[in-house]
C-alpha cells in the first residue's frame, strides 16, 4: 500500500484551490491521497472546498479534519505524523500541496521495493524551486500541466532566506519526521549531516522536490506569514525572503550563477530534466 499524505488549508486557500488539481494528477499513482482538512481564519471553508474539488477523485479522501490558527506549520508537521501513524508499517509519501516529487528511474514503486529489499524505512530529497519564464511568479491556470507552466528549475530560496531545502519524502508510517517535514528522528537523533543520512535505515536514493510555491500569490501570502510575527510561522524567514524579492523588484534573476537555473524543454519532467541535480542535493544534505 502505498499512501499520499497533504494537509490542506494552513496556508490561504484561494492559492491552495489551484494547486489541488495538479496535485491530484501528479500522485494519481497512489493507492490512498489522505488529505488533512485545516480549517483556520484565512480557510474558514476548506473542508467544503475540498469535498467539491476531490468528489469524482478515484483515490483521494478526506481523513482529518481540524480547526487550528493560521500558519502554524510545528502544528501542521505533527497533523503529518498523526496520519501516518494510523498505518505505521505501509510506505506513505509526504508532500505539501506545492511539492510535485520526481522520483529516480521515474517510479516510487520501484523505489519502495528497493528499500524493501534493502531494510531502508527513508528516502530523503531536497528543493528545486520552480518559476515561471524569465523569473516571473506566473498566474496557475487548470488547462495546461504544472510543469510546463513554471519551466525555469533552480535553487534560491536557501540563499535568500536561509529556508531549509532539505525534506524527507517516502518513508514507513511509523518514523517520525521534523517540523516542516525536513528531517526524520531515528533511534533519538535527527538525519541531519553525520547525525544520520547515512543511518542505515535511510536509503541511498533522493528525491527531487519541485517546488511550485512561487506562483502569482506567493508575495501576498509571504506577506501575511511575515505579519503574524510568531517563531511557530518562521514569520522572520518569510520576511526576509519578500525582502529580498523586494530588492530584486519581484523578478528573480535566473542568471545568478549562485542560484543554478536551467529552463525546461518539455511539458513534464524526468529525474533527467535538471542536469545539475547531483550537484545541488550534495549541497542540500550539506546544509
Amino acid at each position: 500500500m502505498i499512501r499520499v499524505v497533504t494537509v490542506i488549508g494552513h496556508g490561504v486557500s484561494k492559492s491552495e484551490a489551484n494547486f489541488l488539481p495538479h496535485f491530484l494528477e501528479h500522485y494519481k499513482f497512489a493507492d490512498e491521497i489522505c488529505i488533512v482538512a485545516y480549517k483556520s481564519e484565512t480557510s474558514p471553508n476548506i473542508l467544503r472546498d475540498i469535498s467539491e474539488q476531490i468528489k469524482d477523485s478515484r483515490n483521494a479522501r478526506i481523513v482529518l479534519s481540524v480547526e487550528e490558527r493560521a500558519f502554524d506549520w510545528n502544528r501542521v508537521t505533527e497533523l503529518y505524523n498523526e496520519v501516518k501513524y494510523l498505518h505505521p508499517n505501509d510506505w506513505w509519501i509526504v508532500a505539501d500541496l506545492d511539492e510535485f516529487h520526481i522520483y529516480p528511474h521515474g517510479d516510487p514503486k520501484y523505489v519502495i521495493k528497493e528499500c524493501e529489499r534493502n531494510g531502508w524505512e527513508l528516502v530523503r530529497g531536497g528543493f528545486i524551486d520552480r518559476l515561471g519564464k524569465d523569473g516571473t511568479f506566473p498566474i496557475l491556470t487548470s488547462d495546461k500541466g504544472i510543469f510546463s507552466q513554471f519551466p525555469m528549475m533552480g535553487f534560491f530560496r536557501y540563499p535568500m532566506s536561509k529556508a531549509c531545502p532539505n525534506k524527507v519524502c517516502i518513508m514507513k508510517g511509523h518514523i517520525e519526521i521534523t517540523p516542516g517535514q525536513h528531517y526524520a528522528k531515528i533511534d533519538g537523533h535527527t538525519t541531519w549531516r553525520w547525525q544520520g543520512w547515512n543511518h542505515p535505515l535511510i536509503a541511498p536514493y533522493t528525491v527531487q522536490v519541485h517546488h511550485f510555491k512561487w506562483d502569482s500569490t506567493c508575495l501576498d501570502r509571504m506577506l501575511a506569514v511575515a505579519a503574524v510575527q510568531k517563531d511557530y510561522s518562521f514569520s522572520s524567514e518569510y520576511q526576509k525572503m519578500f525582502d529580498s524579492l523586494k530588492y530584486f523588484d519581484f523578478k528573480i534573476p535566473i542568471d545568478e550563477k549562485e542560484y543554478m537555473f536551467e529552463s525546461s524543454p518539455v511539458t513534464d519532467c524526468s529525474y533527467d530534466t535538471y542536469t545539475q541535480w547531483n550537484k545541488l542535493i550534495k549541497k542540500i544534505i550539506s546544509i
